[in-house]
């Protein structure tokens, strides 16, 4: 009962915190001086006839009480609207642009938590010695990088090895399944490489922290009273605690990566969600801009409750209250 308790718990939390989001994307959107189509001389062929159309399209001729409830209902439907850019629903804009950006922000953290976890563990370990200094300052050095700066260095240094820019060769006429995917990994590389080592150093930091905390516990030292040595103990009683706190990060990263990606993507021209979010920002497209946050901010609940649980289900301690 008690891990039904808190299941239901964090998902009915999570459900309110999402309900409070929506409200806010909506209420946003609505407090900017006139609407989202007052404004469209960027827009081609944007007359009178095409701002009335889209007010009725979005329902902006009614009162903001049965605009929101409009909008509520259209998010039941997963309609999120039109993009003023290309005229295509933001959903459709939106699925494609995260499927563009979940490998690469995937590669670049699958990369940053390996390498973080592996110089964490080595700075717990060897505490004191020059192998910790060697580990945690390159670590501290690239997480207070700017992510734009170092997309930038890394472009002038690999742009003879590596493609930098878009996803594909657009040069690249009629090719095979695997030439395809080999060339979109070609391009992929170097964002995520970019971001992985913005991102690596958090991981060593919570690492060696929490490896630290854990190597004080009284098992940790009874193990050593006991005779055990000190890579079995760092294998067998301290690396497995220490995740704990890792496993949050990990989860609520990935979350912050999907909006975080957007300098990178930017740099990069890596058509995903971030590259999206700026250039809705340059065309004034409220629809995508509010559909992107919208999205954003339900990613980072969604995986903030999947940390949660997780941490429920490595964490005896919670299930034991």
């Amino acid at each position: 009962m008690r891990r039904a308790d808190y299941v239901v718990k964090r998902v009915g939390a999570a459900i309110l915190t999402t309900y409070v989001a929506v409200t806010v994307n909506f209420i946003i959107f609505r407090a900017l001086p006139g609407t989202a189509v007052t404004n469209m001389s960027h827009v081609p062929d944007s007359g009178l006839g095409l701002q009335r159309a889209l007010a009725r399209e979005f329902g902006l001729n009614h009162s903001l009480l049965t605009q929101y409830g409009l909008y509520l209902w259209q998010l039941l439907h997963l309609n999120l609207g039109v993009s003023f850019d290309n005229q295509q629903p933001v959903v459709s804009n939106l699925a494609t642009d995260l499927l563009n950006s979940i490998p690469m922000v995937t590669l670049a953290t699958v990369f940053s938590v390996l390498l973080g976890i592996a110089t964490g563990v080595i700075a717990a370990w060897r505490r004191d010695t020059a192998l910790e200094h060697v580990s945690v300052v390159p670590a501290l050095g690239f997480y207070a990088t700017p992510v734009q700066w170092l997309g930038m260095i890394i472009i002038i240094l690999f742009s003879s090895y590596l493609p930098t820019t878009g996803r594909t060769d657009p040069y690249l006429i009629n090719p095979t399944f695997i030439q395809h995917w080999a060339d979109v990994m070609e391009h992929m590389l170097l964002p995520s490489l970019t971001l992985g080592l913005v991102l690596y150093g958090q991981y060593t930091l919570i690492v060696r922290s929490a490896m630290l905390e854990t190597m004080g516990e009284d098992y940790v030292l009874t193990a050593k009273a006991i005779g055990y040595s000190n890579g079995r103990i760092v294998r067998r009683f301290a690396f497995r605690n220490a995740m704990l706190p890792v496993v949050s990060v990990i989860a609520l990263s990935l979350g912050f990566i999907v909006g975080g990606a957007i300098l990178v993507e930017t740099v990069f021209n890596w058509p995903g969600i971030g590259y999206a979010v700026y250039q809705a920002v340059l065309e004034r497209d409220y629809p995508m801009l509010q559909g992107a946050f919208l999205l954003l901010t339900v990613s980072v609940i969604v995986c903030n409750l999947l940390a949660d649980l997780v941490y429920f289900k490595l964490d005896p301690r919670i299930s034991a209250r």
